[in-house]
């Protein structure tokens, strides 16, 4: 027996409606713009952060990819330029002018 979630005909039959929602939502959202973080509350009653947790959780799976491989490619091309630019952050060595050195 498989770790993954058989389905017969279609992937969505291996998702549920709340997985569905969460990538229907992102999938709407890459044409809309406004504040998310508010966006997401409202529309599935939890955080930003815990909809991002279900959100990357979902993106890795095998079925989700069956179902919608051009947004889930676009979603982890996102979240690995993030965690990217997160580790490769570059701090200033030297102040840039007068007014931040500490003396």
């Amino acid at each position: 027996m498989s770790a993954q979630p058989e389905y017969r005909e279609h992937p969505a039959d291996a998702l549920t409606e709340r997985d569905l929602a969460v990538l229907d939502f992102e999938r709407e959202w890459a044409e809309r713009r406004g504040p998310k973080d508010s966006a997401i509350r409202s529309h599935f009653g939890v955080s930003a952060a815990r909809y991002y947790q279900m959100l990357y959780s979902l993106i890795d799976s095998p079925i989700v990819l069956a179902y919608d491989p051009m947004l889930v490619r676009r979603l982890q091309r996102l979240r690995e330029a993030r965690s990217t630019a997160r580790t490769t952050r570059t701090f200033r060595a030297q102040p840039s002018n007068e007014q931040d050195r500490f003396f």
